[in-house]
């Protein structure tokens, strides 16, 4: 199965009986396709695009160690970590609602792979350069130390690994940047300062050897080798 396909998995999956979150995750429900366009100025094509993007530093083949951080509900991860028999992976998440979600979803899944550990991006529970890939999709967004959580992400990656996913990023949809200034930050989803692409590029690059940015929209895609 390739990465399209196993995106459109979650798609799938979650169909017409996704809640809220996923759905707009996914682009698979009518309100969740409705907050895509509205605030994020996506359709399902974008939607794809980035997500792939995203997911992009992870070999279809892969057999190493990973670590996502935050998972969230699994529900754009767990299709691809079907795919990964021979990965060890570790799924950490500050919520314990959210993680017991993503667990639900890798046992439905009949997934055995896969480690779920409460903890906090900025004070990781592993030794240093434990993962060949640090995986975190929509979470820098709202994480309220993100020095420490671009630190801590990095101290446990392998020499040579690689750190990849995304987040919004301010200045890519200006659509977006009203609802996040508005909405997200006084209902507390998201945590200011927040990156623009240049300061992304800047900041990844600075830290990692190499260091790819893209943009869709207002979600900013990276894919980083240490």
């Amino acid at each position: 199965m390739t990465r399209k396909e196993q995106i459109r998995s979650a798609y799938r999956l979650t169909g017409g009986h996704a809640g809220f979150y996923d759905g707009m995750m996914t682009y698979s429900t009518l309100p969740g396709k409705a907050i895509c366009r509205l605030v994020w100025n996506m359709n399902g094509e974008k939607n794809l695009r980035y997500i792939e993007r995203a997911l992009s530093g992870i070999p279809e083949d892969f057999a190493g160690k990973l670590l996502e951080v935050p998972v969230g509900t699994g529900v754009l991860t767990m299709p691809v970590y079907r795919e990964l028999p021979d990965a060890d992976i570790t799924c950490l998440d500050y919520s314990a609602d959210m993680m017991n979600a993503a667990k639900r979803k890798a046992e439905a899944a009949g997934i055995r792979n896969v480690t779920f550990r409460q903890g906090d991006v900025g004070a990781l529970p592993f030794e240093d350069g434990t993962f060949d890939i640090v995986l975190s999709m929509n979470g820098f967004h709202a994480f309220p130390d993100k020095e420490a959580a671009y630190r801590e992400t990095l101290r446990v990656l392998k020499p040579g690994g690689t750190f990849c996913g995304c987040f919004y990023v301010e200045g890519g949809c200006r659509r977006t940047d009203w609802f996040v200034r508005h909405l997200y930050v006084p209902k507390g989803f998201f945590t200011p300062p927040f990156e623009t692409e240049e300061s992304l590029r800047t900041r990844l690059r600075s830290l990692y050897r190499e260091a790819e940015v893209t943009m869709t929209e207002g979600m900013g895609c990276f894919c980083c080798r240490k």
